[in-house]
């Protein structure tokens, strides 16, 4: 049996699609690019931009896989799912439910290894998203090889209790649960007897992960001691749930746990920051950084935000921009507000042009490229732990692609000086 593979979205979803193309190929299944036996599409929904992409996906994932079903899941087939199941009668909604026994019932299965091995769904709420087996001397069904990033996403948080008005996530994932820690100790623990020397920690809320009284931070010092050749790296954080204790695994671990965070702004303004029903203000923020770099010299901080929110105003904007300059960002994810039916946010109207947009998108984007170069520049002549992801590229503790000269092997950890920087793509090299 043939499979294709699409994924969209955030590092969730990355982590879901990649456990269940590890399922299967475990099962004996080969991954294909077209003319596949059966196709899956994992979906995104958190913009109007996101579900065109998701339709269009699934449209062509019909086109390339001429007469197979396409299993539809994800974020999208959980908020909408006769939309899909309208766009053919080829189309199979697994909104919540095991995507991989879903294959196995459209083909031929050896059970033994099929449903035996995957009793429980590919895309629980928490936890690892498939069991861990060995065979041929590696963890069969790890997300480990050539097929697979190097740097690992471990899911270890999933739904959201709150509820921003320009989202819809919450409604698509839930309200918040988190994996058992010692299960994730577990999973991470064999990822480090498989070679694996860089997990990424993901969630969707992920700082409020809470498991029988168990803090992020009590999990990244169990999961330093169960794989101590394995760093870690925290993915998108909340910043009103980094708290001291976190703050204090970053700044005592020598590097081992990243010392960079992607800490979601949104806005620098507290007016627009109140009508997204974001959990903090511009001061908050602000304090939150201040904490952060005085406890953890050369933290890097990388941040999302959001242009033309509805209601924003011209001075609104000059406070993001002022916001911006004061954190000293390495990396801003820069959006155009995008509206998402059924939030709150899409039925305003106050909604800002799309030549506003574009014009505070410009100015935006060009503080961040002056802010990444500062930050780069400060790194000049320092050295941090790279991982090697490829013949030529490696990624740095502080989120940097890195040029690699020497032939490293791929998965390794290696102490390296960045010796130059370069501002064309963006990227060190030793």
């Amino acid at each position: 049996m043939k499979f294709s593979l699409v994924n969209l979205g955030c590092k969730v979803n990355r982590v879901e699609a990649d456990s269940i193309g590890a399922a299967l190929l475990a099962a004996g299944w080969e991954a294909v690019d077209g003319d596949a036996d059966v196709a899956i599409v994992n979906t995104c929904t958190v913009t109007a931009e996101a579900d065109r992409k998701t339709r269009k996906e699934v449209n062509r994932a019909l086109a390339r896989n001429e007469g197979a079903p396409v299993i539809v899941t994800g974020c999208a087939a959980a908020v909408d799912p006769d939309a899909y199941r309208a766009l053919s009668p080829l189309v199979r909604v697994v909104a919540k439910g095991n995507v991989v026994q879903e294959c196995f019932a459209l083909g031929p299965h050896d059970s033994q290894s099929g449903k035996a091995r995957f009793g429980h769904s590919l895309l629980c709420p928490v936890g690892p998203a498939t069991e861990v087996v060995e065979a041929r001397g590696a963890p069969a069904l790890l997300r480990v090889g050539e097929d697979f990033p190097t740097r690992v996403g471990v899911k270890v948080q999933d739904g959201c209790n709150n509820a921003c008005t320009y989202c819809i996530v919450h409604v698509a994932r839930g309200k918040a649960t988190s994996a058992p820690l010692e299960q994730v100790a577990d999973e991470v623990a064999s990822y480090g007897r498989a070679g694996v020397r860089e997990v990424v920690l993901t969630g969707i809320d992920l700082g409020a992960y809470a498991y029988q009284g168990f803090s992020l931070a009590d999990l990244v010092v169990r999961l330093r001691a169960a794989a101590p050749e394995t760093r870690l790296r925290i993915s998108s954080i909340e910043p009103v749930t980094i708290d001291d204790a976190l703050v204090e695994v970053l700044a005592t671990q020598e590097g081992m746990v990243c010392r960079h965070l992607h800490v979601p702004l949104q806005s620098g303004s507290s007016k627009v920051l109140h009508d997204m029903a974001r959990r903090y203000d511009a001061e908050c923020y602000l304090e939150v950084v201040d904490s952060l770099r005085d406890a953890i010299p050369g933290l890097s901080l990388t941040t999302d935000v959001i242009v033309g929110f509805p209601g924003e105003t011209d001075q609104d904007f000059n406070d993001t921009m002022e916001l911006a300059q004061a954190c000293g960002f390495s990396r801003m994810h820069l959006f155009r507000y995008s509206k998402r039916e059924g939030t709150p946010a899409a039925a305003r109207l106050d909604q800002v042009t799309p030549q506003v947009k574009a014009e505070r998108m410009a100015r935006l984007s060009a503080l961040a490229d002056d802010l990444r170069l500062a930050d780069a520049k400060s790194r000049l002549g320092t050295t941090e732990r790279i991982l090697v992801e490829s013949d030529e590229c490696a990624m740095s503790e502080s989120y940097y692609e890195v040029k690699t000269a020497a032939a490293l092997e791929r998965g390794s950890l290696v102490e390296a000086r960045l010796s130059g920087y370069d501002e064309k793509d963006g990227t060190f090299y030793l």
